[in-house]
């Protein structure tokens, strides 16, 4: 995967035939295991080998999106959403072919990530923003900000194994929107905290989807979909579809 600087003169994805494999060990051809293996991952499954079971869960997938596109994936669970997304944000290294992404990413893709229980939720924040690829300045200078979208007050000077589940999302939430990013990666974990809450998070959202040159969404929600995204693309046991503009997403949703 090549990840071109962030001072790149032009935003790009490129996805050249690229194909992720898995091996599972330990996995019977008729099992359960075998299944859930399948869902976990996405794509298909091949013939075992030497004890493992290997899952495609990309096949030869192209793809090219320049600054403007928004593109929504949509697909089963196990179709190969999140592994796209991993894989863009590299994350995972392809089996075959090549990833080029051009400009700095902010993937937002696993809420608890980073955290730790027994940290307070203020360590915490700067401990998210690391993993967010904010340096120690960028993290001080936006505290105060992220710390009053949290909407937690003394809270925040508390261990984070004292908070609700509701509490964990939003401060995770608050952290991760916090960034400037060129390519925007986000997986359907986009509702989080109470109704009030959720309002002010698509504002948030809404702004730095602005602010950003390229969005790549997963998601089921078909309205988020049309609010967030100008193209779709259908993802099929690891197999892509064409990219189409979103006013053909229930045509695609439908095939």
């Amino acid at each position: 995967m090549t990840l071109a600087s962030p001072a790149s003169p032009e935003v790009s994805i490129t996805v050249t035939d690229l194909t992720m494999r898995f091996p599972v060990y330990g996995v019977d051809a008729k099992s359960l295991k075998k299944h859930l293996a399948r869902v976990t991952v996405g794509g298909s499954l091949a013939k075992s080998i030497a004890g493992a079971t290997e899952v495609t869960a990309i096949s030869n997938l192209n793809l090219k999106l320049r600054p403007g596109d928004r593109l929504g994936l949509i697909g089963h669970n196990g179709s190969g959403k999140t592994t796209l997304l991993r894989a863009l944000s590299g994350a995972y290294e392809p089996d075959q072919g090549q990833i080029e992404v051009r400009g700095r990413i902010a993937a937002l893709l696993d809420l608890s990530l980073g955290i730790d229980p027994s940290a307070t939720g203020i360590d915490n924040i700067r401990l998210r923003g690391r993993i967010a690829g904010l340096s120690a300045r960028e993290i001080e200078s936006r505290m105060d900000e992220i710390a009053e979208f949290t909407g937690l007050g003394p809270f925040l000077a508390m261990p984070m194994k004292t908070y609700s589940a509701g509490m964990q999302a939003r401060l995770a939430f608050a952290v991760a929107t916090s960034v400037e990013a060129d390519v925007l990666l986000m997986d359907e974990w986009i509702a989080v905290g109470d109704a009030q809450f959720q309002k002010l998070a698509h504002r948030r959202l809404l702004d730095l989807v602005e602010r950003a040159g390229i969005l790549v969404l997963a998601s089921h929600e078909v309205d988020l979909l049309r609010l967030y995204c100008n193209k779709v693309m259908r993802m099929d046991s690891g197999v892509a579809s064409p990219v189409m503009d979103i006013r053909k997403l229930d045509e695609l949703m439908a095939a």
